[in-house]
């Protein structure tokens, strides 16, 4: 692909992501392609369909998520770097709504070229499991039902910031690894 070819590209995945945003599933090409300062035609030649132009804005933004997990996964406070990157994702989890409904009307597979997340969230629970800020107990299949059941519940409810800091800290409070207290017997 030529270099101008490139930038457009990436001004149109930038612009129709903004469009779409905003506008929902009734964003039309036309409104991309004003925000992104080219023509229709050049967004149809790259993406013949909607659907398609879609698919590569939730793959962009699951590649991005993907680099953010692979970044925190070096980061040296293991237990921060995991809650950091959930929180991330019950975040972004609003916005990706609106793409992952458009996909659902589709005949597209969300997941084709996506990268594999779910690896690197169990990187993250283990490092910070290793650090002993996350307790022990913690599998993979509750982290991420955990993290399935808040992401659906911030899109349902459309979760202010401040509810969605109180609901992850109870959340939070939960996969936290807290050393057992002695009992203490009775004289």
């Amino acid at each position: 692909m030529r270099a101008d070819a490139q930038r457009n590209r990436a001004r149109v995945l930038e612009a129709a992501e903004t469009v779409l945003a905003r506008d929902g599933l009734s964003a039309s090409m036309r409104a991309v392609a004003e925000l992104a300062g080219v023509g229709v035609g050049t967004i149809y030649r790259q993406f013949p369909t909607k659907e398609a132009l879609y698919q590569a804005i939730l793959v962009g933004r699951l590649h991005r998520l993907a680099a953010r997990a692979d970044e925190l996964a070096a980061a040296p406070d293991a237990g921060t770097a995991f809650f950091d990157f959930f929180t991330q994702v019950v975040e972004d989890a609003t916005t990706k709504k609106v793409f992952a409904d458009a996909l659902a009307a589709s005949d597209l597979d969300p997941k084709a070229g996506a990268p594999d997340l779910r690896g690197r969230i169990e990187t993250l629970l283990v490092n910070a499991q290793r650090q002993g800020t996350v307790r022990p107990d913690a599998q993979l299949p509750e982290v991420l039902g955990l993290l399935s059941a808040a992401c659906l519940a911030a899109q349902h409810h459309t979760w202010s910031d401040p509810l969605r800091t109180r609901t992850l800290s109870i959340l939070f409070d939960g996969l936290r690894h807290h050393a057992p207290t002695a009992e203490r017997s009775e004289v």
